[in-house]
Order: structure tokens, then sequence, then C-alpha cells
């Protein structure tokens, strides 16, 4: 049976819709010219720290707001309506230090994380390794009591802002995760250019000699599989929700200006059912990936299983995003094709969710295998 996200108080939704949607209305301008600028809006991100939504999934005894997955998918589902700054990369910081850090690493970094003042990257991707994990190349040597990383990583999301990154590197004992301060020497960092995503740039980081202490250690020495797969799951409820939210503004900016654009004497766009089919179906693709999103983030938030059901509601928003996104063309036609209207720059950021946390041929890859491994379909997820 479906049930509907499961917030921490009655009337958070509510509240935090209609502040997030004018909080977007306000800052338009700016969020529309750093997106073209391929710039970073700290200032924007610092609001809305203080609005609590970067800090989503924080304790109120570090800064936060106390909230756990479900609000967190909202607040993605919102940001990707409005066009937001996505806070997904902070909040998977957040989870890393919550489920693996020390007390001290919590103390000195949750804080600055939850009101966004202090900006996090994940230094994972190598330039020839992706998903494979067991194949990368940056490594961690242990050195006079402490560690020295050497590598490049790539694809990395705010690498040339960050003040914090979380670098997985290859040590004697296995993967291992590290939180580095970006201002350690060793590090260098060139920001890349990205079609998709653009308020939250890509950069490449090279690690030369990067020295670092045991306190940087999250999790212990060869536990990098389990820091990453701890909250991998639950960050794809974040790609999920956004790409949810990217399809629902695809629809709603072209239904305004179909139901208003004249085709003829008597007929407006939205009166031919071959539009209103359109219409239909991208709803209800959109309102399917919610419920399976939903169902997810509950699983996860009550720390149940939930490999499974994630993955099921990354595909299922990917499809939506999709025929949502590219469907809407259909409703605005050639309005469409300029830059100075939103559709453009929704269709390069839903193809970049598309790849980040898990491409689609990944998720029908695993979802294939618990399939093949199961005679009970119905009890898989």
């Amino acid at each position: 049976m479906y049930v509907a996200l499961n917030f921490s108080e009655p009337d958070w939704k509510e509240r935090t819709v209609r502040e997030m949607a004018e909080f977007a209305a306000s800052h338009r301008e700016r969020l529309d010219r750093c997106t073209r600028q391929l710039e970073f809006p700290r200032d924007v991100y610092r609001d809305m720290g203080a609005h609590g939504w970067v800090g989503a999934v924080a304790p109120r005894d570090y800064g936060g707001s106390g909230g756990s997955v479900p609000e967190y998918c909202l607040i993605e589902e919102e940001v990707g309506r409005w066009g937001l700054v996505s806070p997904q990369i902070s909040i998977q910081g957040q989870l890393w230090l919550l489920g693996w850090g020390s007390e001290t690493q919590k103390e000195r970094y949750l804080p600055g994380l939850a009101a966004g003042d202090l900006i996090f990257c994940e230094a994972i991707s190598e330039p020839g390794v992706g998903s494979s994990l067991k194949l990368m190349q940056t490594s961690a040597k242990r050195v006079g009591g402490g560690w020295v990383l050497d590598g490049r990583k790539t694809h990395v999301n705010l690498g040339a802002e960050a003040d914090l990154m979380i670098v997985y590197a290859m040590a004697e004992e296995g993967l291992t995760s590290f939180l580095v301060e970006t201002a350690t020497k060793g590090v260098t960092r060139r920001q890349t250019n990205p079609i998709g995503l653009r308020l939250i740039p890509t950069a490449d980081i090279e690690l030369q000699g990067v020295k670092v202490s045991d306190a940087a250690l999250l999790g212990g020495p060869g536990e990098g599989l389990k820091t990453f797969l701890s909250t991998f799951n639950v960050s794809r409820l974040g790609n999920a929700s956004e790409l949810i939210g990217f399809g629902r503004r695809a629809i709603a900016e072209a239904t305004t200006y179909a139901r208003e654009r004249q085709v003829d004497d008597e007929h407006k766009v939205t009166d031919f059912q071959g539009i209103q089919w359109t219409l239909a179906d991208a709803y209800t693709k959109l309102y399917a990936a919610s419920l399976a999103r939903d169902r997810a983030a509950n699983l996860a938030a009550a720390d149940e299983e939930h490999a499974l059901a994630t993955t099921l509601a990354k595909k299922l928003a990917i499809d939506a995003a999709e025929y949502a996104v590219n469907e809407s063309f259909a409703l605005i036609g050639g309005y469409g094709l300029y830059e100075e209207t939103p559709f453009q720059q929704i269709l390069a950021d839903m193809k970049v969710l598309r790849v980040a946390g898990g491409s689609l041929e990944i998720l029908r890859n695993y979802i294939a295998r618990r399939v093949l491994k199961s005679d009970d379909f119905e009890g898989l997820a």
C-alpha cells in the first residue's frame, strides 16, 4: 500500500513548499545569471542554509533542521521544480559524518555544512574509473604516522568552491575514505564546464603528496566501500527527487504557455486531444515516480532495507523526467528553442542526473540481478 512521505512535523511540507517558491521568485534573476555564467551563488546558498534547507538531515544540536530522508527528498524535488541551488552534496556530507564521523569531526564540520557556510564536495570519480570502485587509482600510503594521498579526481561538483571534501583512495587495507580540507598543501583544482547543473559547477582535482593525519579518516582503513554504500542509496533518492522536480517544472511551464497559445481563430494548443494525452501521460509517469520515491524514502528513514526500492525510484524518475521534459517541447514548439526560456537548461540538467549517482544502465543491471536471484517478485522491493 502506498504511504506518503512521513515528515517530522505535520505542517512542514506545506510551509516549505510555499517558502521555497517565494524564495525562488525573489532570487530568479540572480540564479539565471549564475547559470549562464557558470557561477556558484554562494550568497543564495547561505540564504537557503538560513531557512534550514541545506541542513535538512543534521540534528538540531549541530545547527541542522533535525529532519530525515523525507525532508531531504522534498527539498530536492522543490529545488528541481524552481531551479534553486541543490544542497544534495552537502546533505550527502552530513549523512557521511553522522554515520561515520568522530565526535571531533562532527563538531568541526556539521554546523558549517548545515548553515551553508562550509562547502562540501565528493572526490570519487577518476578519469579512467566510474562505477568500478575497485579499479580506483588514487592511493593512500602510510607515512610517518599519517597518510599521503596521490591521484586525480574528475566530475567533482563544487570541487573548485569547496572547503572540505571526501576523498576515496586505495590503501593497503583496501578502499578508504578521508575528509580533506581543500586548503591542504598539494591539492590543486581546475573548474570544468558542464552543460547542466551549472549552479554547482564541476572541477578536476589533483592530489600530489597530500599529507593528512589519522584524524582525517572517515571510518577505518579499508572501510571505504562501507562508507560509500551507507549513503549512496539515499543519495539516489535525492537525484530521483530533483528529476521529478525537473519534470514538474517543464510541464508546468509548458502548460502555462500552451493554454494561451493561439493555434487558429478557435483553438489553443491545449484544445487538441493529442496534446491532452501528452499531459496525461507526463502527469501519470511523474505521479508513479513520486510514489516509488516516497516509499523508498520512508524505508530509508525507518532504517529498513531500501537498496532495490531506491534503485527503482531513480529509474522511474529518469523515465518520467525524460518523458515530461522531452514532451514539453510538443506543447511549446519554437518557444522552447531560445536560451531566454528555461527549457534548454532543464533538458541539460536532466541529462546530467540521468548519469549521476548511477546511470540508467547501471540501475537496470542491478534490478535485473535482483529479479534473477528471486522467485518472489512480489516480495522483492
